[in-house]
């Protein structure tokens, strides 16, 4: 008798992240939801991941207003499934014990019926808590084990016994579940190594329990590595169907209907009705544009494991800030933040801490800048890495975040998110819902917050396109000549103990604006020339926190620039006056570009 195998359909979630960042609008898509469910695929992932963040900051809409959209689509029937990184939930930072039960009652409340549920470091504290409040609020609970391949030389970690001793953790902590699966998210780890975990775990767990594999074809074998899990003694796989197929994204469905060909194992389907939702699906995407990098092999992640789902996110925010050219100095560099920053599994949030880590390395010189994501999992501060970081790293994060290294539990260092995102929802008039305590809390930046930004009508769409006639102009700022004499002050000749000073004091205000040595030779004031503040990296300006004519003084933030969904202040380099500034809110600036000068 032949083996039926299961599969969930990633197109609309984990193939929308790995092709196109993530950022596809709700009608756009919609139609091909109801075509699949007519050729009676009933299982879809609908949300989370990275998707809930950019359907906010790239779509200019609500992910809570897509997944109802979502579910109306698909119907009451359908089992939708969505993505969540333990105790960072669908946040961009890791969130406290209210906000992550919020999560889950907020996703069964818009539709949602199964999460699947992994930590990056695979430390098992970190699923306990959002297992139990997902099983709470009434959602099937599949828990997941991350895998990866290791950079060549490195050992220690992501082998067979490394994923059954983790397996055991979570059998011995006490979290429920209702499956279990087992996710590489980069495509790297060996077909071999994948069916002796699957062959391991199905010993352990019996017969009974449903195992899942999940996987991307970016390393070029997706396939194979469904094909070994199967045989080991898996249950359902994560597949997607074309144009979403293949590259970054999951193995294609039909694709792999066709190699069980022949074999004990079936997916059972229509294949004249999954060629026609292909085709709807294919006709709702034609005008989106297909990075290149999604849609092919790239077996150097197989080296520097950069997940699928990730790959065309930062591709696009490169694009976005001018730095794509940089990419593949970006990838080899992350090889080494992998080897050295304690074989965390490149899945978010883990994989962009890796992303970020490199970025900064290549733009601003190895190890010159930590990272906070990357410094902060390296200190502890989101659970144990699977072996321990390079000691020599560790003291260069302690010393440049000015942390000690932390062996606690996460989740007690965090402040309840809801009494503070209720206060700001009090302050700004909105109103009191549990959604948008949800968005403050999901997206809060050390800069700003981007789920208060979206509240306050800042929706900005950008979504890729290839009828796009124009790109989208760039901000500049406004030309300003620079003047050596600041408007609205008064100067004055001061003689202190002999010494006499030129003091310039702010007529409205009798602040001192400025004070300089007089060169008693010739009466004039020697006064220091102006002083001009680049940045050194590539980014979008994200906020501006000064104007022409501010007093500053030496480390006041100017500007805080974005990239990599890192935020980095610009800083005064001296205490002094704003005399011009270079740059606009949302502008793109490259390494060396003017910010402001100081007088």
């Amino acid at each position: 008798m032949m083996k039926k195998i299961s599969f969930m359909d990633t197109s609309f979630r984990d193939g929308f992240q790995s092709v196109f960042g993530a950022r596809v609008l709700t009608n756009d898509f919609l139609p091909a939801v109801e075509a699949a469910v007519h050729a009676g695929i009933n299982y879809l992932e609908a949300g989370g991941g990275a998707r809930f963040q950019s359907l906010f900051m790239y779509c200019g809409e609500s992910a809570f207003d897509m997944m109802d959209r979502f579910r109306k689509a698909a119907g009451p029937d359908a089992r939708l499934q969505a993505l969540a990184r333990g105790i960072n939930v669908v946040a961009l930072s890791a969130q406290p014990r209210d906000m992550i039960d919020l999560h889950a009652k907020m996703f069964k409340k818009h539709g949602i019926t199964f999460i699947r549920n992994f930590d990056a470091l695979n430390d098992v504290r970190n699923l306990v808590y959002s297992g139990r409040c997902i099983k709470n609020a009434g959602l099937h609970h599949q828990v997941a084990i991350t895998m990866m391949e290791l950079p060549a030389g490195c050992s220690g970690a992501h082998d067979p016994a490394f994923y059954m001793k983790t397996l055991k953790d979570i059998l011995d902590s006490g979290v429920p579940y209702d499956s279990v699966c087992f996710k590489d998210a980069s495509g790297t780890s060996n077909p071999n190594k994948v069916y002796e975990t699957i062959k391991a775990a199905r010993k352990l767990l019996g017969n009974n329990m449903v195992i899942w594999m999940h996987t991307h074809e970016t390393a070029g074998i997706g396939i194979s590595q469904y094909r070994a899990a199967i045989e080991g003694g898996c249950d359902g796989v994560c597949l997607a169907r074309t144009p979403l197929s293949g590259g970054t994204c999951q193995p294609d469905l039909l694709s792999m209907w066709h190699t069980l060909k022949g074999t004990p194992y079936t997916l059972d389907i229509d294949v004249s009705k999954i060629l026609e939702a292909n085709h709807i699906q294919q006709e709702c995407l034609k005008d989106y544009f297909f990075p290149p990098e999604a849609q092919k092999i790239s077996s150097e992640v197989i080296l520097s494991p950069m997940p699928g789902g990730a790959l065309t996110a930062n591709t696009m925010m490169m694009r976005d800030t001018g730095t794509f050219h940089l990419y593949s100095r970006v990838i080899e560099a992350m090889s080494e933040c992998v080897a050295r920053g304690g074989f965390g599994t490149s899945v978010t949030p883990v994989s962009q801490f890796y992303f970020q880590q490199a970025y900064a390395n290549v733009t601003q010189g190895p190890w010159k800048k930590i990272t906070d994501g990357y410094g902060k999992m390296i200190l502890g501060y989101f659970g144990k890495t699977p072996v321990k970081p390079d000691p020599e790293i560790v003291g260069i994060a302690e010393k440049q975040l000015g942390m000690p290294v932390f062996e606690g539990d996460p989740l007690d260092v965090l402040e309840p998110g809801i009494p503070k995102a209720v206060k700001i929802l009090e302050k700004e008039g909105l109103p009191i819902t549990d959604e948008n305590i949800f968005i403050l809390g999901a997206l809060q930046t050390p800069g700003g917050n981007k789920g208060l930004d979206f509240l306050k009508g800042d929706k900005p769409v950008n979504c890729r396109k290839v009828t796009n006639k124009e790109e989208p102009q760039k901000k500049t700022a406004p030309k300003t000549e620079s003047s050596s004499k600041a408007g609205g002050t008064t100067q004055y000749k001061v003689t202190v103990d002999g010494n006499t000073y030129q003091v310039m004091v702010e007529d409205e205000t009798g602040h001192v604006a400025s004070v300089s040595a007089v060169d008693m030779k010739d009466g004039m004031a020697l006064k220091r020339p102006p002083i001009e503040v680049r940045t050194q990296l590539p980014g979008n300006v994200y906020e501006v926190l000064c104007a022409k004519g501010d007093r500053v003084k030496k480390g006041d933030s100017l500007v805080i620039l974005e990239a990599m969904k890192m935020e980095t202040p610009i800083a005064a380099p001296d205490d002094g006056i704003i005399e011009s500034l270079e740059v606009v809110k949302g502008q793109t600036v490259q390494s060396g570009e003017l910010i402001a000068v100081l007088a």
